[in-house]
């Protein structure tokens, strides 16, 4: 059954209505370009996927809505100078879509979310403008972290991937033997730099895709204990506030002592909040 969408288009209707007002009328939405959004909208974004890494059902929505209006600003601009409305955007976006699951529009069989991504990186180099190579989908500009998962997850769409993925650890040590005997290099005075950065390069590679082989998504990982650092370190920074100490007159014992004890205060919170 299809969602009743009245009330929905209804409040999109009156958001169209603010934007062509703040884009007539507001002295500083007026001069924006697309030159000038980009750098905010990439700020908006990341503030999104932020507040879905907590889980922050009433900040993901007002996040949405951030990026929401940044992407209606791009369609009004982009009508205002002739090349595209949003009408243009929003059918391109429907045939684009039907397109791509004829499991749903067409004939097609596909059963499983395998099937469908295997179909969808299919489509994608069959479509008029759609990608020339496999890899050329993924954006020239995305964080080195998140390209690497989805360069290796569209060649595993096309079957180039571990047969098990338990292989994929004898890969990550033999990486890690790599950058030792490139340090040990190093050390006797072989300074290449460049040479280190790819070895480290390739064991960076080889650890995300044991991450995508056992189902986690690197980038979030990595986001979490990020966090998880900050919390603990800001911990540290407190409590040497408290005694009245500058954080570089802390030993590295009493720092890892406050350390264990942030841990600690975690883990009871943690418990006491599953109760």
């Amino acid at each position: 059954m299809k969602t009743e969408h009245t009330e929905d288009l209804k409040a999109f209707e009156r958001l169209l209505g603010i934007i062509d007002d703040l884009r007539e009328k507001c002295p500083w939405d007026s001069k924006q370009t697309f030159d000038s959004l980009r750098p905010l909208t990439i700020e908006e974004t990341y503030e999104l996927a932020e507040a879905i890494l907590q889980r922050d059902y009433p900040n993901i929505a007002k996040e949405m809505g951030d990026v929401l209006m940044h992407l209606l600003f791009y369609a009004k601009m982009g009508n205002e100078v002739h090349r595209f409305s949003l009408a243009d955007v929003c059918n391109r976006l429907c045939e684009k879509l039907i397109f791509r699951h004829p499991h749903i529009y067409g004939t097609t069989e596909a059963s499983t979310p395998e099937a469908v991504e295997k179909n969808w990186e299919e489509l994608k180099t069959r479509e008029k403008g759609g990608n020339k190579t496999i890899l050329s989908g993924v954006p020239k500009t995305l964080p080195s972290l998140i390209k690497a998962y989805r360069i290796q997850d569209k060649a595993r769409n096309v079957g180039f991937d571990w047969e098990k993925r338990e292989d994929v650890w004898e890969k990550v040590h033999e990486e890690i033997s790599e950058v030792e005997a490139e340090l040990t290099k190093q050390t006797t005075a072989q300074n290449n730099q460049n040479e280190l950065e790819s070895e480290f390069g390739d064991l960076l590679f080889a650890i995300v895709n044991a991450a995508r082989l056992y189902g986690i998504d690197p980038d979030n990982a990595l986001e979490h204990t990020n966090q998880k650092f900050i919390r603990r370190f800001t911990y540290i920074e407190q409590e040497a506030k408290k005694k009245g100490v500058h954080l570089k007159e802390l030993s590295l014992e009493e720092m890892d002592h406050l350390w264990e004890e942030a841990k600690k205060e975690e883990s009871h919170k943690q418990a006491s909040e599953k109760d």
